[in-house]
């Protein structure tokens, strides 16, 4: 017989790295116009972001897409081009500078929201699973104790991690307040392991 516990433990921590979704986007009559004028756009963004000091190896397409918009179908109204980005600001002090950046490409420019994580969780991982482990161990003793029986060896762990990049609200809802700027504010990161023990 043995005694099966869960145990949590959740650790806050400021996020340093912002991943922004943008991209750009236009509508033409025609899709070879479409997509000349979007992939032209999509040099621009690419140099603006350049030139704010985002490296090219913190850029990816994440977005490619050409198709015909109906009136009424199959009376095709335009056609639609976009290319989207993932951009990793690594200095959130250059936040503001770089969704400032994008936005100054142009009408075709979009701003899709972003989300925020940690560079390196494994400390903050270290300590939830340090937390999440002492207080199975407290629950485990606990039920011996119930039981009126000595509790024996561990003989068996399983984790689960809870966490990761967390979305923020859109850019189109930030830009309702003007006042506002982006902060990442504190990211939970939760370990829940279940720990199987003998009875001495």
């Amino acid at each position: 017989m043995d005694i099966t516990v869960i145990g949590e433990g959740s650790v806050l921590a400021a996020p340093d790295i912002l991943r922004l979704h943008a991209g750009v986007e236009v509508r033409r009559a025609s899709a070879a116009d479409s997509f000349t004028a979007v992939r032209a756009a999509a040099a621009r963004l690419a140099d603006a972001l350049r030139q704010a000091g985002i490296a090219a190896e913190d850029v990816r397409t994440v977005e490619l897409s050409l198709g015909p918009e109906y009136e009424t179908y199959p009376k095709v109204a335009a056609y639609r081009a976009a290319q989207g980005v993932e951009v990793v600001v690594r200095d959130l002090t250059r936040a503001d500078r770089v969704i400032d950046t994008v936005a100054g490409v142009g009408e075709e420019a979009r701003l899709n929201g972003v989300a925020f994580e940690l560079s390196s969780p494994a400390d903050v991982l270290r300590e939830a699973r340090t937390r999440a482990f002492r207080d199975a161990a407290a629950k485990a003793a606990q039920y011996a104790e119930l039981a009126g029986r000595p509790l024996g060896r561990v003989v068996s762990v399983s984790e689960d991690v809870k966490g990761g990049p967390q979305p923020l609200m859109t850019l189109a809802a930030a830009a309702a307040d003007t006042s506002a700027s982006i902060s990442p504010g504190r990211q939970t990161l939760t370990v829940t392991v279940e720990v199987g023990y003998d009875f001495a």
